[in-house]
């Protein structure tokens, strides 16, 4: 039997390199800018893994004129929580420096908005956000606004259900393009969580900011992950085909205390809301999916299996058919031929999360390991059946999709390949799109359990009053 054991060794993915002296770029293609807009499959845009800079050693993009940014949304992922790493304003105040100045916040909590200004402005990054104006929306600020305190990036962080569709109030990205055309825009994910016939409404705004010519980039930062580009490396330069992709999400429950996220009606249930990153990490490999060929299963609140002892909020409160699957599990096929399968759990307790995404090609077998906290890549190749591990300390996606998108927003870069956004507003509804195809399917296959069910009950009663 074939040993399994993986080397010892650990190979770190860092790099000594300090950044080079930036010069205006040569050429701009399209697909680097994030605002292309593509129907047919593509190959996806990648990054060499060694140009990913830790944010503590990268330098602020030169130059002494401010950099006006517009924030929308006051929440945990625009400032950060105990819950996790996300905190744009942290990484925007990194990469910029002294330059970056945020003109507004928008959000209609107002008395939280101001609450973190005020923290912000209690700190070192004073400079940023000193003159920063709190407002409803962005129609106020732009009623409100001189002329220099126009945005040069419009940064929306607000939750998702207020975004992604053509419906008054929840349609961010139109207000942007209507007063801001042309302005770079940083999309929060996923881009919506409406309902599902609102999604063709999503796909035209992708769009409209493509012919807008915005630099626009969606916040799947796992594909900025140096793991992943690494991941993306040994593919190209094998020249291989991808088989089949395998992820799995599992998430720690006991942790969730939003109300909101275990309610199917407001979040739109965990696969969406949560799976999705995974769901398009899967295609960021994959490519496109075949979406009439995902088929799908869950386990669901009201049965055996799926009783959870540590919820922290009264689920009771909480309309059963909005209640959310313990367990989702689908497959489906690619465009190319290739397999594609996600299982996304809510079973863990304590804090942490498990999360591995297998990508499978003739010879070849890449395993990504817990990509949130600490990620680790496990690599088998032909002729070798242990498993090569990479580590990436200090590696920070987050930082990194931010300063790719400020590189290009700039027109600097360190050579024509060195800046890609790598995922697109269209990208983005694709993943969106295969995510509620998931969803649906799984609800079919519990209908028809149930239907199922209920026709055998009737039958067992018929069968007994006859007796």
């Amino acid at each position: 039997m074939a040993s399994t054991r993986r080397l010892s060794s650990t190979l770190e993915m860092t790099s000594s390199k300090q950044p080079a002296s930036r010069r205006g770029s040569e050429r701009r293609p399209a697909d680097r800018r994030g605002s292309g807009y593509s129907s047919g499959a593509s190959r996806r845009p990648s990054i060499d893994p060694s140009r990913l800079i830790p944010m503590d050693k990268t330098t602020h993009v030169g130059g002494t004129n401010d950099f006006n940014v517009v924030f929308i949304g006051a929440g945990n992922i625009m400032f950060g929580s105990d819950e996790g790493p996300w905190n744009h304003s942290f990484r925007f105040e990194h990469k910029l420096g002294l330059r970056l100045k945020v003109v507004a916040l928008i959000d209609p909590a107002i008395e939280r908005a101001t609450a973190v200004l005020q923290k912000k402005c209690d700190s070192f990054v004073l400079s940023a956000y000193q003159a920063t104006r709190v407002f409803k929306t962005l129609e106020d600020f732009v009623k409100n606004m001189s002329a220099k305190d126009r945005p040069r990036a419009i940064v929306v962080g607000s939750p998702p259900m207020f975004r992604g569709t053509l419906q008054p109030g929840r349609d961010i990205e139109m207000q942007i393009l209507k007063y801001f055309p042309g302005v770079a825009i940083f999309m929060e994910k996923p881009i919506a969580t409406g309902p599902k016939h609102e999604l063709e409404e999503s796909f035209q705004i992708a769009k409209a900011i493509s012919d807008s010519k915005a630099i626009c980039s969606v916040g799947y930062m796992l594909r900025y992950l140096k793991a992943v580009q690494k991941m993306k490396q040994i593919i190209e330069e094998n020249e291989l085909t991808v088989m089949v992709t395998i992820a799995r999400y599992a998430c720690a429950y006991e942790s969730i205390a939003k109300p909101d996220w275990w309610d199917k009606s407001k979040s739109a249930g965990p696969v969406i809301e949560q799976g999705t990153h995974f769901c398009d990490l899967s295609r960021y490999f994959g490519g496109e999916v075949d979406i009439a060929s995902v088929t799908a299963h869950s386990l669901d609140w009201d049965e055996n299996a799926g009783h959870l002892s540590k919820v922290r909020i009264d689920e009771s409160k909480i309309a059963p058919e909005n209640r959310i699957p313990r367990v989702t599990a689908a497959t489906w096929k690619y465009d190319s031929g290739a397999v594609g399968s996600f299982i996304h759990t809510a079973t863990l307790q304590g804090h942490n999360y498990s999360c591995e995404l297998e990508v499978h090609a003739d010879g070849y077998s890449l395993k990504l390991v817990n990509p949130y906290v600490q990620p680790m890549l496990y690599v088998r190749r032909p002729g070798d059946d242990h498993e090569q591990m990479y580590t990436f300390p200090d590696d920070d996606p987050f930082f990194s999709e931010v300063s790719n998108w400020i590189d290009i927003i700039e027109d600097i870069e360190e050579d024509p390949e060195a800046a890609q956004i790598l995922s697109s507003y269209e990208d983005a509804c694709r993943t969106y799109e295969l995510t509620w195809a998931i969803r649906e399917a799984s609800e079919r296959s519990r209908a028809a359990r149930l239907a199922a069910s209920n026709v055998a009950a009737t039958v067992f009663e018929e069968e007994g009053e006859a007796e």
